[in-house]
């Protein structure tokens, strides 16, 4: 017997994580308009990262999760790896990438996502992911990538935040 409600919502979750990266990557694009190199370094007060940092983990959390839908990462573990979870706070320009590759490097990696979900095979979601950040025994690539779109976009929102600490009116209307 086949279950004919697979495909459909295969599909409708495909489309879904499809343009809920796209809105992460406008939404990113659009609180960091005319930030300088310079002002990605500013501080939250009582501590967090600085928006420099927080590009540097989106770049690196996608480039994490391309493989899963059949893509390269960008830039690659080794470049990124000042931005993995749990590192120090980035003060110091020196140990940083620029701002603007940093940002190409999401763009690059959101069109990467959308080209590997639209060509997704419809059991691909629900096989077992290899690697789980919540340490989920059944971790799979459905609930994996859901659980990564959610993580992009908490730290997309905090980029508006840190679009205001550096004196420039909110993107987001």
């Amino acid at each position: 017997m086949t279950n004919t409600a697979v495909a459909p919502a295969v599909a409708g979750d495909v489309t879904i994580l499809r343009e809920q990266a796209k809105a992460i990557g406008g939404v990113l694009r659009a609180n960091t308009a005319g930030i300088t190199h310079e002002e990605s370094f500013l501080q939250p007060p009582g501590g967090g990262n600085c928006l420099n940092w927080i590009a540097g983990h989106l770049a690196s959390t996608w480039d994490v999760i391309l493989p899963l839908v059949g893509q390269e990462p960008v830039l690659g573990k080794q470049a990124l790896q000042r931005y993995d979870r749990g590192t120090a706070e980035l003060h110091d320009p020196a140990e940083a990438l620029p701002l603007e590759k940093l940002l190409a490097a999401c763009d690059e990696a959101v069109k990467r996502l959308d080209e590997g979900l639209a060509h997704v095979a419809p059991d691909a979601l629900d096989r077992p992911a290899g690697f789980s950040p919540r340490n989920r025994a059944d971790e799979t690539v459905r609930s994996l990538l859901s659980a990564v779109v959610f993580h992009q976009a908490y730290h997309t929102g905090q980029t508006g935040l840190l679009r205001r600490l550096a004196g420039k009116p909110g993107a987001i209307r």
